[in-house]
């Protein structure tokens, strides 16, 4: 049994996190049986969530954790695409993780509402006394890795004109298809689906939700892959109440 670890439902989403739910959507699109813990980043190996345990084989990564699911159980998650598609399909995930999760991560952290009462939560748990120190620790790690992949470098409107590019682009590519590459979602399809969700869970409100909210495409594909992968989360009924 493969056990996903994470960091749970949170946000209004099923999963904190876009790279546990990339990982936790493309298990399910395997057919592979898994049960998923909660976890902390420190007790991964590579100090990230997720990370799975497959009969006592650590692999952390999304990108990795996949690969390794392919490799073992013989699946490929692009059957039926051709070798353009499967580059495309790169590229695009590319995109998704290395660039616009950066912006989207900034209106989670950086929008002082949506920190407030998002992020600053995650050490509620922590005695009251070393809470504050908790939170700047984090805050610090934050700002050091935001600065170095360049995106805190910018200005807001400046990240936010980043972030609308590839929503733009996100939508053309998406079109009136039902996934982004195929009549049914492939791996790419976890990574594209995990972001948007995590920016157009109704918990937070930023002016590049806004902006994805203009492309209809994107938030009917959002509610098609919640439904298929988490049926039993309330997501459309979440996005009604907002």
């Amino acid at each position: 049994m493969i056990t996903l670890y994470g960091f749970g439902p949170n946000f209004g989403l099923p999963e904190t996190s876009p790279y546990v739910t990339k990982t936790e959507v493309q298990l399910q699109m395997a057919g592979l049986a898994y049960r998923k813990e909660q976890a902390f980043p420190e007790q991964s190996p590579k100090g990230q969530l997720p990370f799975i345990d497959d009969d006592g084989q650590l692999v952390a990564d999304s990108t990795f954790i996949r690969g390794h699911i392919e490799r073992k159980y013989g699946i490929d998650l692009d059957a039926g695409l051709n070798p353009r598609q499967r580059a495309e399909a790169w590229a695009i995930e590319r995109m998704v993780e290395n660039h616009f999760g950066w912006t989207v991560g900034h209106a989670r952290f950086f929008l002082a509402e949506n920190f407030k009462k998002g992020p600053a939560h995650f050490f509620d748990h922590a005695p009251e006394p070393q809470r504050s120190a908790m939170r700047e620790a984090m805050m610090q790690r934050v700002r050091e890795t935001f600065l170095a992949v360049g995106v805190l470098r910018h200005s807001p409107e400046e990240i936010e004109q980043l972030g609308v590019r590839s929503i733009e682009a996100l939508a053309l590519v998406l079109g009136d298809k039902p996934y982004m590459m195929a009549e049914r979602p492939t791996g790419v399809d976890a990574v594209c689906f995990s972001m948007l969700a995590g920016l157009l869970t109704p918990f937070f409100d930023s002016p590049l939700c806004r902006k994805a909210e203009a492309h209809a495409n994107l938030g009917a594909y959002v509610d098609r892959m919640m439904a298929r992968f988490y049926p039993r989360f309330a997501w459309c009924e979440l996005r009604a109440a907002a």
